[in-house]
C-alpha cells in the first residue's frame, strides 16, 4: 500500500492553518506595538500614571502598579493585587503603553465587579492546568498501550483547556472594551491617538482568537483520530 496512504492530512488541514495564522497574529502584535510606541500622547502619560488614575478613579487604591521585566509581559495578578507593567509600557509615553496599560486595568476592574466570564474562568484554572499536564501525557499513554479508555480521558482533559481558551476570549475583549472607554471619556487620549491604541489591543485580542482556533484544531484532530481508532477496533 502506497505511503501517502497512511500521512495524516489532518495535520495540513487543521493544524498547519491555525499554526500559520498563530505566527501571523504574533508577528502583527509586535509590529503594531512597535509603531506605536514611537507615538508620544498628547497628555505625556506615562503607562504607570494611567494605570494608577483608572485603578483611582474605581476606587482601587489597595491595587499596585510594578514594573516587570521582559516585552509584552504585562499582565494583572489577582493573587497579589497588583498590575505588571513591562519596561517598554510603564515608563513609556507612547500611545501603545498608555493602551496596554487601560487594559491591564481593565481586567483589574472586572475582578472589583465580578465579571462573570472573568469568575468562570479562575474558576476552571485549576482543572485547567491539569488538563495541559496531563491530556497528552494520557494520550500517548492510550496509544502506546492500545487502551481507548485512556485516550479518551486525555481528550476530556484537553477539552477543559479549549473550554478555558474560549472563555478567556470575552475576558480579553472586554478589558479592552472598558481600556478604550475610560481612555475617550476621560480625555486621556484624543482622536488618533485613540485609533492606534485600539489597533494595539486588536491586535492584541488577535493572539488570543489565535490560541483558540489552535486548540479547537487540535481538539478536532484528536476527536478525528480517536474515531479512526474506534472504528478499526
Amino acid at each position: 500500500m502506497p505511503y501517502y496512504y497512511y500521512y495524516d492530512y489532518s495535520y495540513i488541514l487543521m493544524i498547519l492553518p491555525a499554526v500559520l495564522f498563530a505566527l501571523w497574529a504574533q508577528l502583527r502584535v509586535k509590529s503594531t506595538f512597535h509603531k506605536y510606541s514611537e507615538v508620544r500622547n498628547a497628555r505625556g502619560l506615562t503607562g504607570a500614571e494611567t494605570a494608577r488614575a483608572i485603578l483611582d478613579q474605581n476606587g482601587l487604591y489597595s491595587i499596585r502598579v510594578e514594573p516587570v521585566q521582559g516585552n509584552l509581559t504585562d499582565h494583572y495578578d489577582p493573587r497579589a493585587g497588583v498590575i505588571r507593567l513591562s519596561e517598554a509600557v510603564y515608563h513609556s509615553t507612547s500611545v501603545a503603553a498608555v493602551g496596554v496599560a487601560a487594559h491591564e486595568s481593565g481586567h483589574a476592574v472586572q475582578h472589583s465587579v465580578g465579571y462573570g466570564p472573568l469568575k468562570l474562568r479562575n474558576t476552571i484554572i485549576p482543572i485547567t492546568q491539569l488538563g495541559s499536564k496531563l491530556s497528552f501525557p494520557l494520550i500517548l499513554a492510550g496509544l502506546l498501550f492500545s487502551y481507548n479508555p485512556i485516550i479518551l480521558a486525555g481528550i476530556v482533559l484537553f477539552s477543559v483547556v479549549v473550554f478555558f481558551q474560549l472563555v478567556t476570549l470575552p475576558v480579553e475583549y472586554n478589558a479592552s472594551s472598558r481600556a478604550m472607554q475610560v481612555l475617550e471619556t476621560n480625555n486621556m487620549l484624543y482622536g488618533d491617538e485613540l485609533t492606534g491604541a485600539r489597533k494595539v489591543l486588536s491586535a492584541a485580542a488577535l493572539t488570543y482568537v489565535a490560541a483558540t482556533l489552535s486548540a479547537i484544531a487540535s481538539l478536532l484532530r484528536l476527536l478525528l483520530i480517536f474515531g479512526r481508532r474506534s472504528n478499526n477496533n
